[in-house]
């Protein structure tokens, strides 16, 4: 496995495949030092850096570790480390691309990971790619076109792995930001379901609260984990893999939830299909935020005034009533006549359309600058209303914040966003969804203020700088100390030590500490293994995964009935694809996804199946079967 990148995530993705699934890995990492890398621009620069990156390249073998197998252990043992600036044609042949497996680009420019990968299909043509890419659209022709390519080159698209399904040279293009954004909002909103939505597959769970001490909480459709065993804070112990006992269980046993009285759980609640994303709003403003309520009030009053006249005048003449409507609007705009030979009720009645017609034309002229006013501010950015309450404070339009948005608002809640970036991508996107923003440095006195942070239920700190994140957070809880927070921090010890500082100084509050590599590395890693990863779902600090598999050359499956196959702590069958299975889902009833198979349903090889599944269940249920290497000169 070849891993490309320039920020934690390579590194996570790299730390993923060899300590869960035993892989040998190279990971490609700019030199210390120039992290920040630079654009890649034009064949020359691009040679001589080559050339360059060939002289300082390092190997880092780490406790001797060679290419002969996989070694299986999560230490630095298994991986090799290549110091490059760009992901050059000479890099990624000295990477060994030509005879690896798959190689993931996950470097934070789209551009670089897709020249890469042109590159590195011409290298190779049976290469399992895995891209990230932020431009979703751009994403998918480039799958289209990686796979054309690979096809014209004569790979004859076998699958290596009986039951992975597909080619085993096929290209994928994730997300971080896709992969991280669903999970960054549940965890801000407490009772709101957990959502993982890939390919039109919606997920959903729910974390559900003991009815009272010991008693077990409503198990729903299945249970799908145990929350930590505390009784202020589901994420006690921290929540990870170390928390013995008393942390967070996954996919547990029925008598394992029967005896785990008093703890939350995370349950399966509501799954289907979810339909076609809605289509953008237009850009102009809805016709009645057009007027103000006072100039509405004043138009219909005008308008009550005009049919009244024209009512008085039909009485008075005797007229036929369009006519006299016809007559009083000639009066209105003083263009008609004037009344000197007529009743005193027809006079009357013409100094009165007179005199409201004065009074239209000041309302006409306030109507129009109304109007102007509105599409001018209709392009602008918002301010946060007065009175506003309840909703979250999203800090940071980046890549992250920007998906963040669009989700809370798929959810219809209130947001308010603050960003320092006049520039940033996220802007637009906050403008065509009309939602308020606060331009500003968060760090400076004020800016949180602007945003009714006072009256926020949540606050969501998502900017690339960890200090700027931890900062916007202390001073939010010096303002509210029961707000609840999430924190995207890049270093885990660093989100570890925050953590217990921050629930230790305010035990009645809710603090989570996210990173964003340690969300979407297990989706990235079972995309390089060829697994269809629908998504993540967060447990407190561990991860629990969804995939999409055929049942055929997996012996944990096949021939199993769905309790058989069930490994409690590892992985569980929840869904048949009766569409995307060619038996079609004989003896179940109903058609695509049925979420309530019976435990006595007999898998068979031809029948795709949603799981739920650990890390480490996953790897050892969908690991690579063992096959020769070539030898390498190294």
């Amino acid at each position: 496995m070849v891993v490309c990148g320039d920020d934690g995530l390579a590194h996570r993705l790299a730390a993923e495949l060899r300590g869960v699934y035993g892989e040998q890995v190279t990971l490609v990492v700019p030199p210390a030092g120039r992290r920040v890398r630079q654009p890649m621009v034009g064949r020359a620069r691009a040679a001589s850096a080559a050339l360059l990156d060939r002289v300082v390249t390092a190997v880092n073998r780490g406790n001797g570790a060679s290419f002969d197998g996989p070694t299986g252990s999560g230490s630095g043992s298994g991986e090799r480390v290549v110091e490059a600036a760009e992901p050059t044609e000479a890099v990624l042949a000295e990477a060994g691309v030509e005879r690896a497996a798959a190689l993931a680009l996950v470097y934070d420019d789209d551009e670089a990971n897709i020249r890469a990968a042109l590159t590195a299909r011409r290298l190779n043509p049976r290469l399992r790619l895995v891209l990230r890419l932020y431009n979703r659209r751009l994403g998918q022709h480039i799958e289209e076109l990686l796979d054309q390519a690979s096809a014209l080159a004569g790979s004859d698209g076998a699958p290596e792995h009986g039951g992975a399904g597909g080619a085993d040279n096929a290209t994928t293009v994730l997300s971080d930001a896709d992969t991280a954004a669903p999970a960054l909002v549940a965890t801000a909103l407490v009772g709101t379901s957990k959502v993982v939505d890939a390919e039109g597959l919606l997920l959903r769970a729910v974390e559900r609260r003991p009815p009272g001490p010991g008693e077990v909480a409503d198990p729903g459709l299945c249970t799908l984990a145990l929350l930590s065993a505390t009784s202020n804070d589901p994420a006690g112990d921290e929540g990870s893999e170390d928390s013995g006992e008393q942390g967070p269980r996954l996919l547990p046993d029925a008598a394992a939830v029967a005896a785990a009285t008093g703890r939350g759980t995370v349950v399966l609640e509501q799954l289907s299909y979810s339909g076609p994303s809605l289509p953008a709003g237009r850009g102009g403003p809805p016709f009645a935020s057009l007027f103000s309520r006072r100039l509405r009030w004043s138009l219909a009053g005008l308008v009550a005034a005009v049919i009244a006249l024209a009512v008085a005048l039909t009485l008075v003449t005797r007229d036929n009533p369009l006519h006299a409507t016809y007559v009083t609007l000639l009066d209105l705009f003083a263009i008609n006549e004037p009344a000197h030979h007529q009743s005193t009720g027809r006079q009357v009645l013409q100094l009165l359309s007179m005199l409201v017609g004065l009074l239209l034309l000041p309302v006409l002229l306030a109507a129009v600058l109304e109007a102007l006013g509105t599409f001018r501010t209709a392009s602008a950015l918002r301010k946060p209303p007065r009175g506003l309450g309840g909703h979250v404070v999203l800090l940071g339009l980046g890549k992250i914040g920007t998906r963040v948005l669009t989700r809370l608002r798929e959810l219809h809640i209130p947001v308010v966003c603050v960003e320092a970036d006049p520039e940033a991508r996220g802007l637009a996107v906050a403008r065509r969804l009309r939602v308020p923003v606060v331009l500003g440095d968060v760090t400076q006195e004020g800016v949180l203020e602007s945003a009714k942070i006072h009256r926020a239920d949540a606050l969501l700190a998502l900017t690339s700088a960890d200090t700027t994140n931890l900062e916007a957070v202390l001073y939010a809880r010096s303002v509210r100390p029961d707000l609840r927070a999430v924190l995207r921090l890049y270093d885990d010890d660093f989100a570890k030590a925050v953590y217990r500082t921050l629930r230790t100084a305010h035990p009645s509050a809710l603090t989570r500490s996210r990173s964003v590599s340690h969300l979407a590395a297990p989706a990235f890693a079972g995309a390089m293994m060829g697994r269809q990863i629908l998504g993540a779902i967060p447990v407190e600090r561990r991860v629990l995964l969804f995939a999409a598999v055929v049942v055929g050359g997996y012996a944990q499956l096949e021939g199993r009935t769905v309790g058989e196959a069930f490994r409690a702590g590892a992985w569980r069958v929840l869904a048949l694809d009766t569409a995307g299975s060619a038996s079609g889902g004989e003896g179940v009833p109903g058609s695509g996804l049925v979420w309530d198979l019976p435990d006595t349903y007999v898998l068979r090889a031809e029948d795709r199946v949603v799981l739920a599944a650990t890390r480490r269940g996953l790897a050892e249920l969908l690991g690579r079967r063992a096959r020769p290497r070539p030898r390498s000169a190294t």
